[in-house]
């Protein structure tokens, strides 16, 4: 849920704060007291849309970054949303004021911030690293999938989550089914779990979000062997494997009878009814682990989705740390040691541990922080190794118009006002014509 508010913590100055409609404003009066000779002022744009204390744990890292490096001054700024900080960034640029030197932003935000000149790349400095090469190597390769552009690295992953199956352990053992390892037996599973008394669903054996369907959906596709997009001009809407992962959804509701008909706008209720016990499992982000564990009365399971060409399959999402445009050299500087230091392995883990995101480094999950919650929390690990098989999450040229299209065809298909065939052969005709300006 987005917060129409903005955090400030102590030593935090915002000059101007507009939130309806336009976002934030960075504007002039940002460092009202002169610097002194040498040092640096920069901000940091950070979303706080989530239950985690993220706040608190931002500005504890810049008060940590500040004492190793007297010369720079940490300014967070939080606002409610990554749809938020976007609109901040642009509103601050377009308007001539100063921009917060670093943001966290959508990973998939990238071609735009890229075309519209708002951020900069960060290759020169990962060559003036004595080790950029291995700091870069040292990502899970998931999530760096969505950081280059035109062989550019624009962005680093902090904040990342994945697409996971949630299942309730606890019934599979009481009604001695095994974990589904392909489709087949994922929609045996789902219809053995679904629940009837006097014709009423009393149990759902799977929710399956289709509101805003574009994320959930593509494990499916790419469990199927076929993602939904290439290069940063290319879909494979009508890709036999895409139509067939979309009548499998269907079929899920349809034929065996394991979910809701139609499309399911249940982003923000499933959670509930899985904790309720009124569903069995769901398709949901890794970032709802934390409140799903603490709420439920079972043993909470987490998978990737079973597939057919890949034994599971996954997709990240979630935001990465951008350095914006604009900046003098000493500002860009402070802002990627800024964002080296938030990436560092033990931080990492540390805010994993805080905010149930998924530590985006190796490294990371090799700490004895982020081991010792591994034990504790297995479910945690099993959220890491889903992306073992994930692939990029839908980003391209053209983004907004392109996924509009996708949303509103595979909708329609879920309703049953179009074929999937149908459905997809007319996304990707409509997507081919909205990308043939950028190829």
């Amino acid at each position: 849920m987005k917060r129409e508010t903005m955090y400030v913590r102590t030593g935090v100055l915002i000059a101007a704060a507009l939130l309806l409609g336009t976002g934030f404003l960075f504007a002039a009066g940002q460092a009202e007291s002169p610097a002194a000779e040498g040092n640096v002022e920069i901000s940091i744009a950070y979303p706080v849309a989530v239950d985690a204390p993220i706040a608190d744990i931002l500005q504890k890292y810049a008060d940590e970054f500040q004492a190793e490096n007297p010369e720079v001054t940490i300014t967070p700024v939080f606002s409610g949303g990554y749809t938020d900080v976007k609109t901040a960034i642009q509103t601050s640029i377009e308007g001539g004021g100063n921009a917060p030197a670093l943001a966290v932003m959508l990973a998939t935000d990238l071609y735009d911030l890229v075309n519209a000149g708002y951020v900069t790349a960060m290759d020169e400095l990962l060559a003036a690293m004595p080790d950029g090469d291995a700091y870069i190597d040292d990502f899970l390769p998931a999530f760096m999938g969505n950081s280059y552009y035109e062989g550019k690295t624009y962005s680093l992953p902090f904040q990342r989550s994945a697409v996971v199956l949630y299942y309730n352990a606890d019934l599979f053992r009481e009604e001695g089914i095994a974990l589904p390892t392909d489709w087949d037996s994922f929609a045996q599973a789902a219809a053995a779990l679904t629940v009837r008394k006097n014709g009423q669903v009393t149990r759902w054996g799977l929710e399956y979000s289709s509101d805003w369907p574009y994320w959930l959906f593509q494990p499916l596709a790419i469990g199927n062997g076929k993602n939904i997009v290439g290069d940063e001009t290319t879909v494979y809407f009508n890709a036999p494997e895409v139509v067939e992962a979309l009548q499998y959804y269907i079929d899920l509701s349809r034929v065996y009878k394991a979910m809701p008909e139609g499309v399911q706008a249940s982003w923000g209720t499933s959670t509930g009814n899985f904790a309720a016990g009124k569903t069995a499992m769901i398709m949901h982000s890794s970032g709802s682990m934390t409140n799903l564990l603490g709420s439920s009365d079972f043993e909470v399971g987490v998978m990737g989705m079973p597939g057919t060409v890949k034994p599971y399959a996954s997709v990240p999402g979630g935001g990465n740390l951008y350095i914006t445009s604009g900046l003098s050299d000493a500002e860009e500087q402070a802002a990627f040691d800024f964002a080296v230091f938030l990436t560092d392995p033990e931080r990492e883990a540390e805010f994993s541990k805080a905010t149930g995101y998924i530590v985006p480094r190796y490294s990371a999950a090799e700490t004895k922080t982020m081991q010792d919650y591994f034990a504790d929390v297995p479910q945690a690990l099993d959220a890491m190794k889903a992306l073992e098989y994930a692939e990029k999450e839908l980003a391209l040229q053209n983004l907004g118009e392109v996924r509009g299209i996708f949303h509103k065809y595979l909708q329609s298909a879920i309703n049953g006002e179009m074929s999937a065939q149908e459905a997809m052969d007319t996304a990707q005709n409509l997507a081919d014509k909205a990308l043939e300006d950028f190829r």
